[in-house]
């Protein structure tokens, strides 16, 4: 760091963060994270008893938590849950949009309610916590943050799982909208947005009972969650490397930057040549 930049603790110590999907998997490292950096916290998940439990357990070891049963996906829900995080601390200095969920298969055999539910969550979910918390951010003004988590799958679109890629691209063009338009309102919100690679979690075993049985389908999923549970990073490490770069004043953050920038240059190299997309993972 440098001399004149501040420490994730020093950024974000004392204040108020927002966390969605928070009781399980890369949520829950951000809301670990978080509360080691002395943050006060307001978890919000659809899995009531498993919040309530990860909410205890936080208390347990001391961090301020307030944890709020919250469908995403749910304008009025995302409302309500502003509305307890104001009552509690009277104030939020972070927004974490993370909820999401997982679907695989191929694309015109993935039934409609399945397709309906990860636009409403993966996107409708970020769109309704920008509607609900960042008028509030604007109106208490002074610096604050909001964080959208994406994934590589947001610059590198995947077979069999493209409710996935669709969510995690529109992440990326919301959330640059997003600061767009902060920067005409010249606020002092900062946006970021976060590119998982493999973490370790349960993300693919839970898509599983969603995937057809078929060996190149299954398969997929198996592949992707073993790749998780060997080489993925801890939902804690990547949450420090994240709260990292975001204390630095970085809308890209990369904790793991490995696969993406290997990958990049490529794909630019492929739409700017006009080059047709060919599988490359052996499926």
């Amino acid at each position: 760091m440098g001399a004149d930049q501040l420490t994730p603790e020093e950024t974000f110590g004392g204040k108020v963060a927002v966390i969605t999907g928070a009781s399980a998997g890369i949520g829950a490292g951000f809301a670990r994270h978080a509360a080691s950096l002395g943050m006060r916290l307001v978890l919000a998940d659809i899995a009531a008893e498993r919040l309530a439990a990860f909410a205890d357990e936080l208390r347990a070891a001391g961090a301020e938590v307030e944890d709020v049963v919250t469908d995403v996906a749910d304008p009025a829900s995302v409302e309500a849950l502003a509305e307890r995080a104001y009552a509690r601390f009277g104030t939020v200095d972070l927004l974490l949009n993370n909820a999401g969920i997982m679907t695989m298969g191929y694309s015109w055999e993935i039934p409609a309610e399945r397709w309906d539910a990860a636009l409403r969550v993966n996107v409708g979910g970020y769109v309704n916590g920008i509607r609900a918390f960042v008028p509030r951010l604007l109106a208490q003004g002074g610096k604050a943050w909001v964080v959208n988590v994406s994934s590589v799958g947001g610059f590198l679109p995947s077979p069999l799982m493209a409710p996935y890629s669709v969510t995690k691209f529109g992440t990326l063009a919301l959330s640059e909208s997003l600061a767009y338009e902060l920067q005409m309102k010249q606020s002092a919100i900062q946006v970021s947005v976060v590119f998982p690679d493999s973490v370790k979690s349960e993300i693919f075993r839970a898509a599983g009972p969603d995937a057809d049985t078929r060996p190149e389908v299954a398969g997929f999923n198996a592949q992707l969650q073993a790749r998780a549970d060997s080489d993925g990073i801890t939902p804690q490490e990547h949450a420090r490397r994240s709260f990292e770069q975001i204390a630095a004043g970085r809308y890209w953050v990369f904790p793991q930057p490995d696969m993406v920038d290997a990958a990049l240059q490529p794909r630019t190299d492929m739409i700017l040549g006009r080059v047709n997309p060919a599988l490359q993972t052996g499926i």
